[in-house]
């Protein structure tokens, strides 16, 4: 399938009242952006187009001009079974990514599976400058290190982002507000010491407040280590 019949398959897809509600949830970009094709849609040409094998010119053809385009092209490389060309493309694709919505719907499954790839690929984006390459990187340590591959140093790791960005602090708000519901024991300690940014930390209790995930004993007790505002 070429790039022009992806884009025609793209609008024969679109609803002008789910575009303007998409354009309302990811503020920074423009309007025009969006075509409004929900995700069930994309995610089933994305499998399409993957198992066609006729993709590599539509992932090679970056920047892409549209947000589904971008939602398109991060859904064929969840489809990837090799770590290493879905490691490939993402470092290929993530540095274009411009939106958080696009950012997280891209968690490849194979990547599960090799953890010290994604570990490297994580530590290697917890380094950038850019928003969004930063935010994939803790994103990559929130889905795929919080279980069976969770190591304490990961925790410091997150706790020592310093950052101005609103998308990233939220990035690392929800972060550790799931670790405290996975890994309470070693997530507590950050926040009974207050070592993350006061917004962040507040942040992190709200979130982890409000999870089903967090016994309400726990609730009680991460409520009162709220900062107060001066």
């Amino acid at each position: 399938m070429t790039n022009s019949e992806i884009i025609e398959r793209l609008f024969s897809l679109r609803d002008e009242k789910y575009a303007d509600f998409t354009s309302g949830l990811i503020p920074t970009l423009p309007r025009e952006k969006f075509i409004g094709v929900r995700t069930p849609a994309l995610r089933s040409l994305a499998k399409e187009i993957y198992r066609s094998g006729d993709y590599r010119a539509f992932l090679s053809a970056l920047p892409h001009r549209y947000y589904e385009e971008d939602n398109l092209h991060g859904f064929i490389i969840c489809q990837m079974k090799d770590a290493d060309e879905c490691i490939a493309e993402l470092r290929r694709f993530i540095p274009f990514t411009d939106n958080w919505a696009t950012n997280d719907c891209t968690r490849p499954p194979v990547l599960k599976k090799h953890p010290e790839k994604t570990f490297s690929l994580a530590s290697e984006y917890l380094k950038s400058k850019d928003t969004y390459t930063l935010r994939y990187g803790i994103g990559l340590l929130l889905s795929y290190f919080l279980d069976e591959n969770f190591e304490e140093r990961q925790l410091r790791l997150v706790s020592k982002i310093k950052s101005d960005e609103y998308y990233v602090n939220m990035m690392i708000a929800w972060y550790f507000a799931t670790a405290l519901a996975k890994q309470y024991e070693s997530a507590l300690p950050y926040i009974e010491k207050s070592i993350l940014a006061p917004w962040v930390h507040n942040k992190t209790i709200q979130k982890a407040t409000e999870s089903y995930r967090v016994s309400e004993e726990r609730k009680k007790h991460i409520k009162k280590l709220k900062i107060k505002s001066r």
